[in-house]
């Protein structure tokens, strides 16, 4: 199961009820944030997540409207909060563009308070892995260099027939541990007892695919098949593909398109342009793909592999008392 935290749904200009783009992704141990527009600390206060083990951050392209936020955010992680490193994966673009935020703006000659660690996005290998999860990159089309989307994805699982176990004397323990991580035991009688003799067919893990921002859908269907959520923009109505093709952004009839022919389970649209409201971004994209759903700033869904999202009430903010002035 993944947390999805939804602190800015805005394209490329907050509005009044939406702030730019910034995903956070609670996984396990885990704590993850996915871009980081301008105001983004701020909503992260108010969705009562708070800053605390927030200190993974994935960059999807080197737009300011994506990125602009860290200036604040570092800021405040370096002198306030107790985070002993902070992590930052990007394509190289948004590399350089975040090292000069920091080095030449926000702390100048200064040293950081705490070590910042810069890793070039690199798809195809796991960027991070955590206890039961790892987190990977695809590329995506957008405009300029080293754009990438992410996948946060459960490692698969073979479950334990406790049944067959019993029927086959196994006893509980250890043994049965050993067999579950796929080592075959020794029965005090003699018997060997492989894992395939007590272990259940491969379950896959829960699937959330975030793309950042995109021009094109046929070349990221291998990385969206079967996500139990996709997280991606809808800049634009279908009236106006011809303007997004010329900028670089996708529709919502792609989007859900795309999420109809992959088997994807739940659509979350995001990237919302000020010149729709947001009915008509659901009517066009529930037309195409039913389970499809246009989050608010704030909104915040816990997703699963097995049933569809659930809605989760808003936390009390933990750092109330942590940050006055």
């Amino acid at each position: 199961m993944f947390e999805l935290v939804f602190l800015g749904t805005s394209a490329s200009a907050p509005s009044i009820h939406r702030g730019l783009p910034a995903l956070a992704v609670l996984a396990g141990e885990g704590r993850f944030l996915v871009d980081c527009g301008e105001g983004t600390q701020r909503q992260i206060l108010r969705s009562g997540i708070g800053f605390k083990r927030l200190n993974h951050i994935f960059l999807t392209h080197a737009h300011l409207d994506h990125l602009l936020g860290l200036g604040g955010l570092l800021s405040t992680f370096g002198r306030w909060e107790t985070l002993e490193e902070i992590h930052i994966w990007g394509g190289l673009p948004a590399i350089e563009r975040v090292q000069s935020l920091i080095y030449q703006v926000v702390f100048r000659k200064e040293t950081p308070p705490v070590p910042i660690y810069f890793y070039r996005t690199l798809p195809d290998k796991a960027l991070y892995e955590g206890r039961k999860f790892t987190v990977r990159a695809f590329p995506v089309s957008h405009r300029g260099r080293e754009c990438y989307g992410y996948i946060f994805e459960e490692d698969a699982r073979r479950p334990f027939l406790a049944e067959q176990a019993d029927a086959l004397g196994v006893p509980a323990g250890p043994e049965r541990s050993r067999l579950v991580a796929g080592q075959s035991v020794a029965l005090a009688d003699g018997r060997i007892i492989e894992p395939d003799q007590v272990l259940g067919d491969v379950i896959r893990g829960c699937k959330v695919v975030v793309t950042g921002d995109l021009a094109r859908t046929d070349d990221i269907r291998d990385a969206v098949q079967d996500a139990d959520a996709l997280v991606i923009e809808a800049t634009y109505l279908d009236a106006d593909a011809d303007i997004a093709a010329q900028v670089g952004h996708i529709t919502a009839r792609q989007a859900a398109e795309l999420a109809r022919e992959c088997n994807v389970k739940f659509l979350f649209l995001t990237h919302i342009s000020r010149r729709y409201r947001e009915f008509e971004v659901i009517r066009e994209a529930r037309r195409y793909f039913p389970n499809s759903y246009v989050p608010r700033d704030l909104d915040h869904f816990a997703v699963f592999r097995d049933r569809l999202p659930e809605k989760l009430e808003q936390k009390s903010s933990e750092n109330d008392a942590e940050n006055g002035d």
